[in-house]
């Protein structure tokens, strides 16, 4: 967009919330220069202020000023890092030597294990097979992954629906779509109109169609 007679990148910042009935919705859009922690957490604050309250879990990637920005306003709610995105950062450590089919169905099979506890003795098994390899390589498999564990802590119905992310990210292609006819906006308020009216569309849409995540208790391991 256009700021002060020069044309910049921007980001739009984007929120989605599952709601008490499982159906999902927009909890928020705002557009800023970057995506700088100040940044999310003025957005994070701004869907405070208008009553976003009893957050039970906030999945994203490892996006170092939205977490920053997380920790600071919601302090103590469960993160779950996005398993699609942590395997995608897992193929990019591997050295030349190590089988990248081999290394996704290794670490598919922790992300897809029945509970927590076996999960983690999956993970241990990886990371002592990848030592032989490089130390450095294990250590970042025992740091990294139980990041994207958080999600054992609730129901084994809603797993596949909290795990990643994937479901924003195609909401972020169909704004891309949309946005990228007009090319360069001439100020803020312009982006700002059209992507709040192309996800009020989309959250229209959301509240005819089924549950997101079946009807079932929410609780959390011990």
């Amino acid at each position: 967009m256009r700021v002060g007679g020069t044309v910049v990148s921007c980001s739009l910042l984007v929120a989605t919330g599952i709601g008490p009935d499982g159906r999902r919705t927009i909890l928020g859009v705002s557009v800023s220069l970057s995506e700088a922690e100040v940044h999310w957490r003025d957005f994070l604050a701004g869907l405070q202020e208008r009553g976003l309250h009893g957050v039970r879990l906030i999945t994203s990637d490892d996006h170092a000023g939205l977490r920053a920005a997380l920790a600071a306003r919601f302090p103590g709610v469960p993160w779950q890092r996005c398993q699609f995105h942590l395997a995608q950062n897992w193929l990019d450590h591997l050295p030349p030597s190590v089988s990248q089919s081999e290394a996704s169905a290794d670490l598919r099979a922790v992300f897809h294990a029945p509970s927590r506890d076996e999960a983690e003795r999956l993970l241990g098994l990886m990371a002592a097979k990848y030592a032989a390899t490089s130390r450095k390589l294990a250590a970042w498999l025992e740091e990294n992954v139980p990041q994207g564990l958080t999600v054992f802590d609730f129901p084994a119905e809603h797993r596949r629906r909290l795990r990643t992310n994937n479901a924003l990210e195609r909401l972020n292609r169909e704004l891309k779509r949309r946005t990228r006819v007009a090319s360069i906006f001439p100020n803020e308020a312009s982006l700002l109109r059209l992507a709040t009216a192309v996800l009020m569309e989309i959250d229209d849409e959301w509240q005819t169609e089924k549950r997101y995540l079946p009807h079932v208790a929410l609780t959390f391991a011990p």
